[in-house]
Parts: structure tokens; sequence; C-alpha cells
């Protein structure tokens, strides 16, 4: 049968191409979670960002891979947030969205390139150093220990864990062919959604960024917004710069780009988040359920 219409948009563009292809679909509260998976298992994206505006209040905003839902996705938000402005034809959008039950701030604004988009990711919890069972997971990323900065290898969670491992040399990073298979089975193990590795510049350029989540069925994902901030967030804490510019994609073929800034809060340290849509190329297509 017909299945709801999808809109297709690159999220987190850097210099006007690329980005991550990311599936928005203006969604019903009746669908039931299997039919959102299957949506998601077909539409060609890594997430599917469904969004609920049916009730009162903010947007309601769920995210699905074809293994299911996750919790949160950074460059999803981006991309729904996008969509909505563009959809009401308006300049400007300061509101809310609610996912994983938190409600998050966003902004949206049009400029002459595109729809640019922050969200506040909230309270990233952040581990100790590194743990001798994060050893294997370092292996199945096809890494040996002379290859990453033991000091900044953490476990940083807005929600979801995930593996910070920052990795010497960019070579080494470009070349990295995980073993997928091992590598879903030590994130299931420690309970990550992946792994976010990493090369700092020597100076204040971007750093460049990959990462990989087979445990929730994306072997590579283009652009990882929320490992973005998490990184923010390591940094402020340990007494470095606390905003970041990440290029993540050139070794899919798809440059991107994310923004973040941490700070210290009361509560913990919180991050802020920002991505750039390319105005929407493609106008909502079919996609069928099964």
């Amino acid at each position: 049968m017909p299945g709801p219409p999808v809109i297709m948009v690159d999220a987190c563009t850097r210099d006007g191409r690329g980005g991550s292809p990311t599936a928005v679909v203006l969604d019903v509260a009746s669908r039931t979670d299997e039919e959102r998976r299957a949506v998601a298992s077909t539409v060609g994206a890594s997430h599917t960002a469904f969004v609920d505006s049916s009730g009162v209040g903010p947007p309601r905003v769920r995210f699905f891979t074809g293994e299911g839902e996750v919790r949160n996705c950074g460059h999803g938000t981006i991309a729904a947030q996008a969509v909505l402005l563009h959809r009401a034809g308006a300049t400007e959008h300061r509101g809310h969205q609610n996912t994983g039950g938190r409600t998050v701030a966003v902004t949206a604004t049009r400029r002459r390139d595109g729809i640019e988009v922050w969200f506040e990711q909230g309270v990233i919890a952040l581990s100790g150093r590194a743990e001798p069972a994060d050893s294997a997971v370092i292996a199945a990323l096809g890494l040996t220990p002379g290859d990453i900065v033991a000091d900044d290898l953490r476990v940083a969670s807005p929600g979801t864990p995930r593996l910070l491992v920052r990795v010497r040399e960019r070579r080494t990073l470009s070349a990295l062919r995980p073993d997928v298979a091992r590598l879903a089975a030590e994130c299931r193990r420690l309970g990550y959604l992946g792994c976010f590795a990493y090369v700092l510049a020597p100076t204040a350029g971007p750093a460049t960024a990959r990462m990989f989540a087979p445990a929730i069925g994306v072997d590579e994902d283009i652009v990882n917004a929320n490992s973005v901030g998490c990184l923010a967030a390591h940094l402020l804490d340990t007494s470095r710069d606390s905003g970041i510019a990440v290029h993540q994609g050139d070794t899919l073929g798809r440059p991107s780009a994310v923004l973040a800034t941490a700070t210290r809060t009361p509560d913990g340290i919180v991050a802020r988040i920002g991505g750039l849509v390319h105005h929407p190329r493609a106008q909502p297509t079919a996609s069928r359920t099964t």
C-alpha cells in the first residue's frame, strides 16, 4: 500500500554540496513503529525523521533506521527543522521539538545558501579515561594502541553512549576499514551506539572525523552531529577550546560539516550543534511499506 510522503534533504552540507541524505516524513500518531521501521529501511538514507505536528505544543520528532528506533539523531533534527521552516515559507523559526523524552530548543534560519539549523543537545555525560574493555573496540576498528591518543579515549553520552577515539594521523583515519561484524558485537556488548574516530587539526582548522555505528545498522554514518557535540564537551572538559568545526563524509564522497560549542552549566556540560541544509533538492516522493 502507498506509504507516507517522504522529503529527502542533504543535512550538514559543506560549501553547498555533500551532506547526509536524510529522509523526513510528516508523521501521524496512528502509524505503528513497525511501519516506521519499514519506511526507514526503504528510503535509502541512514536515518529517517518522523515529524508529528498534530498535537498541541512542539512537534514530536522520532528517528528510525532500518534496525528500529534510535533515541535521537543530530543531523535528523537539523533536517527536520529545515523542512518545517521550508514548508512554512518563513525566514526564521525559534522554538522546540520533543525528542527522546525531552524538549529540545531549536533555531532555523533561511540563508542565501540554504537553511541553517542549531539545536541544544542537553547535558553530556563523560566517562573517565580509557577502559580495558575498549581495547577490543579499538582492534575492531582496525587500529593499534600506537595509532591513537590514549588520554583522549572516552565514552560520551548525550543519552546514548558512544566511544570517542582520537587518531593521531589523518591518513590513518582515512584508511580505516573496520571489521564491521566484530565492531557491532563489541559495541552491543558495551552498550555503545558506535565509535566516533577523529583527528584534531594541528592549528585552528576543522577536525576530521568518521562515525562507525554497525550496532544500529549504520556501518559508517556520513554525519553524526551528536558526536560532534560530545567532542566539544570533551574538549571543554579537558581545558581546550570549547568550539569546534568537524568535517566528515569525505571518504564516502559526501563532504559534510558540523559546528558545535560546549558550555558548563550547574547541571553539567551542554552543547549547541549547528549545520546547514541545502535548499530541499527533492519534492515529496512516494515511499512504500511492506
